[in-house]
Order: C-alpha cells, then sequence, then structure tokens
C-alpha cells in the first residue's frame, strides 16, 4: 500500500512562505495523480494543486501565481512551495495519490484519490 506523510506546516505571518513536502513510500505506479488539499474548519476539503506522472500541473484559481507543485520522482517526494501567504489560505494541508484525469489534468474531486497523509497545519496570521 501507498504511505504518505506531510511535512513542513506552521505558523508564519501574512506575506511568508512555507513549503510543504510529502514522502510517498511503496509507490511504483508508472501512472499517477498526487495533490495536495486543504480544509478549513467547516469547509468542503478543497485541491490545491496537482501534478502527474507527466509533470502536468494545475491550481486552484485561489492560488495560481502563489504556489508551485512539484515532484522528485527519485524520492517520490511531492512538495507545494507557498509564497505570498494570506489569513485564508489557512488549513490543515493533505497530500493524495489518485488514478483519476479530467480533460487531461488529474482530477480536483478529493473522492477520486486513494491514498492520504496525515495532513500538516499551515496557520497564516494578519
Amino acid at each position: 500500500q501507498v504511505q504518505l506523510v506531510e511535512s513542513g506546516g506552521g505558523s508564519v505571518q501574512a506575506g511568508g512562505s512555507l513549503r510543504l513536502s510529502c514522502a510517498a513510500s511503496t509507490f511504483t505506479y508508472s501512472r499517477y495523480c498526487m495533490g495536495w488539499f486543504r480544509q478549513a474548519p467547516g469547509k468542503e476539503r478543497e485541491r490545491v494543486a496537482a501534478i502527474d506522472s507527466d509533470d502536468s500541473t494545475s491550481y486552484a484559481d485561489s492560488v495560481q501565481g502563489r504556489f508551485t507543485i512539484s515532484q522528485d520522482n527519485a524520492k517520490t517526494t511531492l512538495y507545494l512551495q507557498m509564497i505570498s501567504l494570506k489569513p485564508e489560505d489557512t488549513a490543515m494541508y493533505y497530500c493524495a495519490t489518485g488514478f483519476f484525469w479530467i480533460g487531461g489534468y488529474c482530477s480536483p474531486t478529493a473522492a477520486h484519490y486513494n491514498y492520504w497523509g496525515q495532513g500538516t497545519q499551515v496557520t497564516v496570521s494578519s
């Protein structure tokens, strides 16, 4: 089975930066999607960004231009570089692995992802 472990969360002031990491183990799929999701209290889980095995990327409009998703295939590690953080970015961030594409990009729907990490908290103060 796939094991996912997030790290890199923390508390920052608005305008600051964080880099999240997600380490995957027992990951041998040749084609896949990996995504970052976030969930704030009382809100739906939101797809922040996704990347597939061909390095095709997609982003939520709310983070476009501020967040960058990338992967290190040799180390099976997923990253999310976040800059210009805003208080509304505050949430628990999760990485996930799935195998469902829509329109040539990884699905933005959480239900289409099969494996999930435990989450890492990001808090942005104004």
